[in-house]
């Protein structure tokens, strides 16, 4: 899958961070594979100032990181091609490491975020990210000095909604990987579980949350069940 490129790249002398636009001058590479998650990520970045390129999936990141270095990586621990964690290591490790390397996750955070910063990572970003503060904070904090704006950095209470299209989609892609022999019910029950905290939906993660006393025999059906009810409830909005 190629790699999305979300902005067009900026050529030339890096421009200067500044307090209304601290990340002016960052490319941030997000490897994730839900829409809607994406589309949050896209907003806080152009809204403080970064470029940025989107990833599917870890061959689609890899590719891209095989042609340039990003200033930030945001990696999610659930991909449809491998484990979020063992990129993370192998960035961690890389020659050419990205300034910032954060991981993601709808998960249980207390299950995810000492993983992931044992695997290498800088920091965690838990689901949803919607926080425009906390976006660029999370970012700031692990870039050098001189990297940062300087003077005094006003800091609100923003929060971005992506296109609630982005939504439906991701639900209707859940749909169609319940019927793809390679990828498992699990998958599928994790993807939901992360879209339900990214969306605010809490009935959907209350369900999601539920599915491990099931058997793999009975998750398929449940969850198409369940997606099936989310469709045709955003369909008649």
């Amino acid at each position: 899958m190629p790699v999305t490129e979300l902005t067009a790249p900026e050529f030339g002398i890096r421009p200067a961070p500044t307090p209304q636009r601290p990340l002016l001058g960052q490319t941030v590479l997000l490897i994730e594979d839900s829409r809607y998650a994406s589309e949050a990520v896209r907003l806080l970045a152009l809204r403080s100032g970064a470029r940025i390129r989107r990833a599917d999936c870890i061959a689609s990141a890899e590719r891209h990181l095989n042609t340039y270095r990003p200033g930030v990586a945001i990696v999610d621990l659930g991909l449809p091609d491998g484990d979020g964690l063992s990129l993370i290591a192998r960035l961690a490790h890389a020659a050419q490491r990205p300034g910032v390397l954060l991981a993601t996750s709808g998960r249980d955070r207390d299950e995810t975020e000492q993983a992931a910063l044992a695997a290498g990572a800088d920091g965690f970003l838990p689901k949803p990210i919607d926080s425009l503060a906390g976006f660029q904070q999370a970012i700031l904090q692990h870039l050098p000095p001189e990297m940062r704006p300087r003077g005094l950095r006003v800091v609100g209470a923003e929060t971005v909604r992506p296109d609630p299209l982005a939504l439906s989609e991701d639900l209707a892609r859940a749909d169609r990987l319940l019927g793809d022999a390679q990828v498992t019910p699990g998958f599928v029950a994790d993807f939901l579980t992360g879209l339900a905290r990214t969306g605010r939906d809490p009935e959907l993660l209350a369900e999601t949350q539920g599915l491990a006393a099931r058997t793999m025999g009975d998750l398929r059906p449940h969850l198409r069940r369940l997606i099936a009810k989310r469709l045709r409830e955003r369909h008649a909005v």
